[in-house]
């Protein structure tokens, strides 16, 4: 519908009594369509001026791009940026971890043997694009000579790209970001981490639990660190009635960077390598 911005006055009634009979005069109705909104009363602005006005003022408030109307049209930007960058990346995996995992730690070790065993076995590796596990992810992603991907996110602290991504994109909103690991991904291998790590994890649990998607084994790596939250699932949640025990076994626990990857090509083997994207 083209927008367009009226405004008139209510006719009165031809007689003096309404239809109810209680002999009050109708008063003169002011109303105003802005498109397809009837604004009545109060609700009319009383010094808001027209669309047209407004477009074509240059000296005008900029506190429209801080509206939500506005920010539909940045979160549509984001999902056509992500699907364009990332619908020819080919088969891939997520790798998720903390931030703050030390370069000279075993669990950065790890996350490194990870991401080369997936590229050497033909997986793009996608992390959220940060430091710490998200960097030995895809600096192992360019050990194994594989496309190493990050997604990042704007945050008011960390973090920005690390510098083994070859593809990166840098998102405003989570969920735009989160959509593009469930959609481009084959699978999740989890290292330990915090409250970002864990939404990750929780969010494509659920996604499997509930066959939102099909085929997405997720891999907890380190079972030392996993263990406690598994037995609380066990006790807590499967043992309360909140969840099934059949739900656990979506989870696969190891300690062995290569069990991790054939748990992910088990599910989903890889019938072409991950492109080079061309810009």
């Amino acid at each position: 519908m083209t927008e367009r911005e009226t405004e008139r006055t209510g006719a009165q009634p031809e007689n003096n009594h309404n239809h109810h009979g209680n002999g009050e005069h109708r008063r003169a109705l002011k109303e105003r369509f802005r498109g397809p909104v009837l604004l009545r009363r109060k609700q009319i602005p009383t010094d808001e001026g027209t669309t047209d006005q407004r477009l074509l003022e240059s000296d005008g408030s900029t506190e429209w791009l801080h509206q939500d109307p506005w920010r539909v049209h940045r979160i549509t930007s984001e999902f056509v940026a992500g699907f364009e960058t990332l619908a020819e990346v080919g088969p891939a995996v997520a790798v998720f971890g903390s931030a703050r995992t030390k370069p000279d730690t075993p669990e950065y070790a790890a996350a490194v043997e990870v991401g080369r065993l997936l590229a050497k076995a033909g997986y793009a590796v996608i992390t959220g694009g940060g430091p710490g596990a998200m960097e030995a992810g895809n600096r192992g992603a360019v050990e194994g000579d594989g496309l190493s991907v990050g997604l990042g996110i704007e945050l008011p602290f960390e973090q920005g790209i690390n510098d083994y991504v070859d593809l990166g994109l840098n998102f405003r909103y989570f969920f735009v970001r989160k959509t593009m690991f469930v959609k481009y991904a084959r699978g999740f291998i989890v290292l330990p981490g915090g409250f970002g790590t864990l939404d990750e994890l929780f969010e494509a649990l659920t996604l499997v639990q509930t066959q939102k998607v099909t085929s997405f084994p997720i891999v907890l790596f380190g079972s030392d660190y996993w263990s406690g939250l598994l037995s609380w699932l066990r006790t807590s949640v499967v043992g309360g009635g909140k969840a099934s025990l059949a739900d656990l076994d979506l989870l696969h626990v190891t300690d062995s960077p290569q069990e991790a990857v054939e748990l992910i090509r088990a599910a989903s083997p890889v019938k072409q390598k991950p492109s080079r994207i061309s810009q």
